[in-house]
């Protein structure tokens, strides 16, 4: 059993995908010589012409036609590839939408093109060679590998030489049972390369992948900042319809046997009032948990009556001026107020101010946002001391925005954020 696991690893495993990639060879053979025609046409153009300068004119027909017939032949480099070994070539950046002038001069100008171009003029041939190479090299193994076949079933008269059933037969037999192991690794060999060669020149450039890349972390981080908006809303919402219901009805029932219950000792009276009050004490806390989540006022009227209704809790005066023709995405809406209600929290803590004033305003696809007080500054955004002036310039770069803050010792404190608005 072993004997014959053994066998089947040695015998079988280099020929299991040999036919899809001998065929894959063998396929991209017409596909690496189409062009060479046209540039052997160049070339003898170019070659009357320095034998006899001015009776030959050089015509660029053969360069316009290799570039007609380049994203013909892409398609096909790319057809048999996803169709004989199941690998599809990723494309490169299309150059811009249309089909008038403008599209056709970038797409001729473009370095995808040019990229194609050298591929098929330059790399192909060569590629064609080892094609060559590699389809000789299956071909001797099977004609060596079977030569008492072909002693036993060709007339004499048709054989190029008497070997018989001699030892120089088996010489070659021998020899083309080494070829046929070989082959397998030789053609494994040459895809490898023919696919690194297509990815690179067929493919996009590094500069596109790292494009689309920083792309798509962008779009899946959207995504992340979109649920995790959502679960705040949700958590929002189980709070208000769950809990802080059954606390509002809790300390209803408590404020009713407070008033009715005459008859109860005067330690029970306590306790009641004392359950009565931690009642109302967690209505209020949960209300500013629920608040400081993702206040219902921001999502129903927006960033406007949100931060007024900051401002209007705070025990300094605060003028809040939101300029905004139309809102801006729910997440960057969210970032914009949590900045505001922590600087002003901030503001109320340590700057010891009088006043503050906030101004958001829309200017182009930009959402600025300034905090401004007249304290006695000194905030530093690297310090530890609990000011929380990091968190606020990681959530703001959570959404590609900027965070500035300029406070100088004796004030004024300015914090200026610029958050990105989609059109």
């Amino acid at each position: 059993m072993q004997l014959t696991t053994w066998l089947q690893l040695v015998l079988g495993r280099p020929f299991r995908r040999a036919g899809h990639r001998t065929a894959l060879v063998a396929a991209g053979l017409p596909l690496h010589l189409a062009v060479v025609p046209l540039w052997l046409w160049l070339l003898g153009t170019m070659a009357a012409l320095v034998r006899a300068p001015g009776a030959v004119a050089v015509t660029p027909l053969p360069v316009l036609l290799t570039l007609v017939v380049t994203p013909l032949l892409t398609v096909g480099q790319r057809r048999r590839y996803r169709t004989l070994v199941g690998k599809d070539l990723p494309r490169p950046a299309v150059p811009g939408p249309g089909h008038n002038w403008k599209s056709a001069v970038r797409r001729l100008t473009g370095r995808a093109l040019w990229r194609q171009v050298c591929y098929h003029a330059v790399a192909g041939p060569l590629l064609a060679v080892l094609d060559l190479a590699v389809l000789a090299v299956w071909a001797a193994a099977l004609v060596a590998a079977s030569i008492y076949v072909w002693i036993w079933a060709l007339p004499p008269q048709w054989r190029v030489t008497d070997l018989g059933y001699t030892t120089q037969a088996a010489y070659i037999t021998a020899g083309g049972l080494a070829l046929l192991f070989l082959g397998p690794r030789l053609t494994g060999a040459l895809v490898r390369l023919e696919t690194r060669a297509a990815e690179v020149l067929l493919g996009p450039s590094r500069t596109e992948k790292l494009a689309r890349r920083v792309a798509d972390l962008a779009e899946s981080r959207a995504g992340v900042l979109d649920a995790a908006d959502a679960e705040r809303r949700r958590i929002e919402r189980d709070l208000h319809d769950g809990a802080q219901q059954r606390l509002v009805s809790l300390a209803v029932n408590l404020g009713l046997a407070r008033a009715t219950l005459g008859d109860v000792s005067e330690d029970a009276r306590k306790v009641i009032d004392e359950a009565h009050r931690e009642a109302k004490e967690a209505i209020a806390e949960l209300n500013n948990l629920v608040r400081g989540l993702h206040p219902a006022v921001l999502e129903d009227r927006g960033l406007d009556a949100a931060l007024s209704g900051v401002a209007a809790r705070l025990p300094i005066p605060v003028r809040v001026a939101v300029d905004l023709p139309q809102r801006p995405s729910p997440t960057v809406e969210a970032v914009a107020y949590f900045v505001v209600s922590e600087a002003l929290t901030n503001v109320v803590k340590h700057a010891q101010a009088t006043r503050a004033n906030v101004t958001v305003e829309r200017i182009g696809e930009t959402l600025l946002v300034v905090v401004a007080d007249d304290g006695a500054g000194g905030a530093d955004l690297a310090a530890a001391g609990g000011t929380g002036l990091a968190g606020l310039a990681k959530r703001v770069a959570s959404v590609d925005g900027t965070f500035s803050c300029r406070s100088p010792a004796g004030g004024p404190t300015v914090i200026t954020v610029e958050l990105p608005c989609a059109p």
